[in-house]
């Protein structure tokens, strides 16, 4: 069941909700979920008072009650059965408050806490001195948590852990956990500058993560990847991401190729020094549904013998300059599962390579050519005509269609709900209100494109240089 108070509802209203809701205390196995936008303190009392059993609460960005609210969590008659507690954005809670929560709610298990930057280690450690059958934690940027925070964790059973956009997490948080979290099965900890090689070596030995992310953790290489994947996880792992993890090369790749037969999702976005070589090695993976290429050096052949793999679902090879439409093609015709299709960013394609997608891969239901400047409303009337599942559909900065390429989608893609046309130029408001008006959502726009698409409102390529994030000294 599930209770959502809208934002403008007001003391007396909250209070009103719960005093009719205090007959629902009679079901000892009640569940409910409470996300409530404003609340006050006083109406956490009556909160306590009318429901005993809730287990599932959500207090989500409010901002209007206080650690005396919090107070009532651990001294009324409810509550103390909570299982699930979001927290996120409730940056006005100090360390009293969360002394207050544990008091009374000892049960937690599932622990959110995002965009909180008040949060610190007292916080955590005030919380886990009592509530120690926490087994799940999401602290989201949260940047001034540190190593503290999972030492104190370390009483708790943790099976998983998600932290982001935080430099003061090290490598001794990983030790932590390797010593204390024998059954961790999913670790994110994208983001966190100061993690390296050595982390992930030290949680090589644990023996059920099936989900690892350390997106953007520029230290990271194939010093720390290979005894990963070659560790007790190596053959579990479900989930790899790798995204901007700029050191890892074709080593990595091949040793994930030769180890992870469980691996469904990889990605590797803008891992610019994994080439045609290492991702052969992924076209014999049966596992593999999910992989993200983009920004790598991959060509034709390496596309090619993805192709020969004929179970992928997701394939996303936006910013490869080295691909062609022979490369779609190869990799087309191997392939008859796929559904999501990414090749943004790619001004050397065609549309023969949105034609062979379209007559081989029926499934599609998410195709983005953003940045293609050389489609043309051809390439619509394909995907039109063979693509009848489409739901969403990205043709920014395709500056050659026209109207006539909304008529297409119009007649062919029935269950289109997103279709996004920046940067379209000759596709007119009219044409626009007349063929879209049944969409979810349509973004359009007639401006010439911005200089960062790479090319100028006739199609030209600018000479630019790209930069990328800055690795440590």
């Amino acid at each position: 069941m599930i209770v959502l108070f809208p934002s403008n509802l007001q003391y007396k209203e909250q209070r009103k909700t719960c005093s009719r809701r205090k007959g629902l205390s009679n079901f000892s196995k009640e569940i409910i979920l409470f996300h409530i936008k404003h609340l006050y303190s006083n109406c956490q009392n009556t909160l306590t008072i009318s429901f005993p059993n809730l287990q599932y609460l959500s207090l989500a960005h409010c901002r209007k009650f206080t650690d005396k609210g919090l107070l009532y969590l651990g001294t009324g008659k409810g509550c103390h059965k909570l299982i699930y507690l979001d927290l996120s954005g409730c940056i006005q809670i100090s360390v009293e408050g969360f002394r207050n929560i544990a008091r009374g709610c000892s049960g937690i298990q599932d622990l959110l806490i995002n965009k909180m930057p008040t949060l610190t280690d007292r916080c955590i450690q005030a919380l886990v001195e009592k509530c120690q059958q926490i087994v799940s934690v999401v602290f989201l940027d949260s940047p001034h948590l540190s190593d503290t925070t999972f030492k104190a964790l370390s009483e708790c059973k943790l099976v998983k852990v998600s932290i982001e956009g935080n430099s003061e997490i090290t490598d001794l948080s990983c030790k932590f956990m390797s010593k204390c979290c024998p059954y961790i099965r999913h670790i994110h900890m994208a983001d966190c500058q100061k993690i390296t090689d050595a982390g992930l070596e030290m949680i090589s030995p644990l023996k059920h993560i099936l989900v690892l992310n350390v997106a953007d953790c520029i230290r990271i290489s194939d010093g720390g990847v290979r005894p990963f994947v070659q560790g007790s996880s190596g053959t579990k792992l479900r989930e790899l991401n790798l995204t901007n993890c700029v050191r890892v090369t074709d080593a990595s790749v091949t040793e994930i190729a030769q180890r992870c037969h469980e691996l469904t999702y990889l990605n590797l976005h803008y891992c610019e020094n994994v080439t045609d070589a290492g991702i052969e090695a992924l076209g014999n993976m049966s596992s593999l549904i999910s992989i993200d290429l983009s920004g790598t050096s991959i060509s034709d052949m390496g596309l090619k013998a993805l192709g020969r793999h004929g179970k992928i679902k997701e394939l996303s090879i936006s910013e490869c300059k080295n691909i062609s439409d022979t490369g779609i093609q190869e990799f087309c015709k191997g392939t008859k599962y796929l559904e999501h299709f990414y090749v943004s960013y790619c001004p050397q394609l065609t549309d023969r390579a949105v034609k062979t997608m379209a007559f081989h891969c029926h499934r599609l239901t998410s195709v983005s050519i953003a940045g293609c400047p050389k489609m043309t409303d051809t390439c619509i009337q394909y995907l039109a005509a063979a693509c009848h599942y489409l739901h969403f559909l990205d043709v920014s900065g395709c500056i050659h269609l026209t109207d006539k390429a909304l008529k297409y989608l119009w007649k062919g893609c029935k269950q289109l709900q997103i279709l996004k046309m920046l940067y379209c130029r000759n596709i007119t408001k009219q044409a626009v209100s007349k063929y879209t008006a049944k969409l979810e959502k349509q973004e359009h726009n007639d401006a010439d494109p911005p200089s960062w698409l790479g090319y100028d409102q006739d199609g030209n390529i600018l000479t630019f240089t790209k930069t990328h994030t800055s690795e440590p000294e």
